[in-house]
């Protein structure tokens, strides 16, 4: 039997564990009973997951004699957006709910997101749990406390930071998901390596590729290891003041490839976050703070795991300025001044807050360039 693994997140009041393990789903009702002031709950979903997945999560409730109810809503990025958060809200009013009740995401980073903000502002707060069901929201989204919607100016523009009351990470549910989900999931794992933990690094060197087949116990210690790196840091910046701005290592450059793609699914999440996370450290390196070398071996892993890079999606780099529009959109700036997270070497990243947006742009010009647009 594989291990049980817990990964406290330590916020005072609004501390909550991150259980990780396979076959939770089954035990789900026995773990959420005790976090609920009344037997019931509503369940937000999508399609697929509903689909795959929400017969073992309704099994699991009824045992534990736990009413619930289902909000479906289509899969895809899209669903984060005011129409779908006013379509989960009605759903809560007319199951009746309470400011004392709890809510459950069960799906990907977008219904976490959604789901999140819903329970933040649904009667001005009410509990939520996270069981995610992608390897990115087991790792990142689900954990933290960061809620939002997207809109026409950007990504997670609108939103709150807002606590679960416990995350819950099946890797048995992994199982149905596509290649390259697990890769855009593996994405935010390299992420944990690169930003601080230059040993962990290391590690999925050597078994990055246990991580994508699922062997059970590597996976279950690769999402645990990347959950204990990001409570340290959420426990120590909860509002995103100062150190926790880290864990968007790559992000303003991936969130500007995913406004340019439009959100149709034809770029996920994480494989933006590959690319940027490539993206931060050449603009480093063009900097002066990061050495050619250090570069060179994270695209050599990347490579060898056949994750996403800059080539791949050439087309997005057509129009440089555009790119430089979207990340001077990036709520992390401050005033007219780009933040960006770049890095020394990996294993050591760190936040500057006044990019030179010129050479920003020259860099993006120059991938431009290399990538075929004159």
């Amino acid at each position: 039997m594989s291990k049980i693994l817990t990964v406290p997140v330590a916020l005072g009041k609004r501390s909550y564990d991150i259980i990780t393990g396979a076959g939770l789903l089954e035990r789900a009702g026995t773990i959420i009973a005790p976090l609920l002031s009344a037997a019931r709950t509503v369940i937000v979903t999508d399609k697929t997951v509903h689909q795959l997945h929400g017969d073992i999560l309704s099994k699991a409730l009824d045992a534990a004699q736990i009413d619930h109810s289902f909000i479906i809503l289509p899969p895809g990025e899209s669903q984060k957006s005011f129409t779908g958060l006013n379509h989960v809200l009605d759903g809560f009013f007319k199951a009746g709910l309470s400011r004392k009740d709890v809510v459950i995401a069960f799906g990907g980073g977008v219904i976490g997101d959604l789901t999140g903000f819903a329970a933040s502002i649904f009667k001005r707060g009410c509990g939520f749990i996270q069981i995610p069901t992608t390897l990115l929201a087991q790792v990142d989204s689900s954990v933290g406390g960061k809620t939002a919607i997207n809109n026409a100016y950007g990504k997670n523009l609108i939103g709150a930071f807002y606590q679960p009351r416990l995350v819950l990470a099946d890797i048995d549910v992994l199982k149905t998901l596509p290649p390259r989900e697990l890769k855009a999931g593996y994405a935010e794992i390299v992420k944990y390596g690169l930003l601080g933990d230059s040993a962990f690094f290391n590690w999925l060197d050597d078994y990055g590729a246990d991580v994508l087949s699922l062997n059970t116990d590597i996976t279950a210690k690769a999402i645990a290891t990347s959950c204990q790196t990001k409570a340290h840091i959420v426990a120590q910046d909860e509002y995103e003041t100062g150190r926790r701005a880290l864990l968007n290592l790559g992000h303003t450059f991936a969130h500007a490839l995913e406004l340019e793609a439009g959100y149709d699914g034809d770029l996920l999440h994480g494989e933006a976050v590959s690319i940027g996370m490539i993206m931060a450290f050449e603009f480093s390196a063009q900097q002066g703070f990061c050495p050619q070398s250090d570069i060179d071996q994270l695209k050599a892993h990347m490579t060898k795991l056949h994750m996403p890079r800059p080539g791949d999606i050439a087309q997005l780099f057509k129009h440089p300025d555009t790119l430089l529009g979207h990340m001077e959109q990036d709520k992390k700036n401050e005033s007219s001044n780009l933040t960006l997270i770049l890095a020394r070497k990996i294993g050591d990243a760190f936040v500057e807050t006044r990019a030179d947006k010129q050479a920003v742009c020259n860099y993006l010009i120059s991938t431009a360039k290399r990538l075929g647009h004159a």
